[in-house]
């Protein structure tokens, strides 16, 4: 009897409980200390020691693997076609929503990966730098939707990102403020040529239409040997995203230079609404038109709880 392709349940994914992951740490020394923990996570986020040893240690031991694989296969090709070539950076891309914790994840991995033997250069870029200026945003209507595919001035990116590729050295990327909420004029962050680079951002698996005459269209995520989608339910990341809104009220908005500065004066009640206006108009339509259905594009995938804590973790089947 034949089985139709759709009544075949497969699933890409290996999928752990924390326990199950955590055991996979082996005897991964702890490298960090409990004070550079504390520093590595945003303010609103989560991150304790049993964090990193129950989760991001296995997750750097596992990494050492792929990266290590990836040079081996780099050195028998160049071998094969008898060429001599530069080297070329391991690039993991670190995607999910806003407030779900991106920053902290890259921190980590960044901090983590550093002390593997022989202690590999690893920097660490966002694509914040590449969002178009609020001049240009304003201007084309898109700043209700900044952090928007469109947002974001994807050739620059895409150039940054073959430079980095091919081995150039240095490659620069432009500097976001989240202060002044715009990119910071002649500010640059150089990148010269690291072993790895962690490439963080909303919509960094994004891909787009596919062209009817077969040419090349690049991708993000084409440059991206790993990938990490970090993620929560709906009801969790809204909540979390008014959480953070309320201690930024607190904190960053009462700078008069902050582009947010005119919310430091609002009430509980009277942020707590803006806040949530601003993720259902902009946040919660970027993550479901956009970010979500990239999810299953990701080499692993992180699903947190309430408590900010990761609870599974989904790794793709080779």
């Amino acid at each position: 009897m034949d089985v139709r392709a759709d009544q075949i349940l497969y699933d890409p994914y290996r999928r752990f409980s924390r326990a199950q992951w955590a055991a996979l740490r082996d005897d991964t020394p702890m490298t960090l200390t409990p004070k550079e923990v504390e520093r590595l996570h945003s303010m609103h986020d989560r991150l304790d020691m049993k964090e990193v040893e129950e989760i991001y240690l296995p997750l750097s031991r596992l990494l050492t693997f792929y990266v290590s694989a990836a040079q081996r296969l780099f050195v028998s090709e160049r071998q094969f076609l008898g060429i001599e070539d530069r080297k070329m950076p391991y690039i993991i891309g670190v995607a999910g929503s806003v407030a779900v914790g991106k920053s902290t994840t890259a921190r980590v991995l960044q901090a983590l990966l550093a002390r593997w033997s022989p202690r590999p250069r690893v920097d660490l870029v966002t694509t914040d730098g590449f969002l178009f200026p609020n001049e240009v945003l304003e201007r084309e209507g898109l700043m209700q939707k900044k952090g928007f595919p469109e947002s974001y001035d994807r050739s620059a990116l895409l150039s940054f990102l073959s430079d980095i590729k091919s081995g150039r050295r240095p490659v620069r990327a432009p500097v976001y403020s989240h202060l002044t909420y715009d990119i910071m004029p002649n500010h640059w962050q150089e990148v010269d040529r690291p072993d790895i680079l962690i490439v963080e951002g909303l919509n960094v698996l994004q891909t787009g239409p596919l062209p009817s005459d077969g040419k090349a269209v690049p991708f993000v995520s084409d440059f991206f040997d790993f990938s990490v989608y970090i993620d929560a339910e709906e009801d969790i990341l809204r909540e979390w995203y008014v959480e953070r809104f309320l201690t930024l009220r607190d904190t960053a908005f009462l700078d008069p230079r902050s582009y947010f500065n005119r919310y430091a004066k609002l009430s509980d009640k009277e942020a707590t609404d803006k806040a949530l206006s601003l993720w259902n108009t902009i946040n919660l339509v970027n993550l479901q038109e956009n970010i979500v259905p990239t999810r299953p594009r990701a080499t692993l995938i992180l699903k947190k709880g309430s408590d900010h804590v990761i609870e599974t973790v989904s790794l793709r089947r080779l």
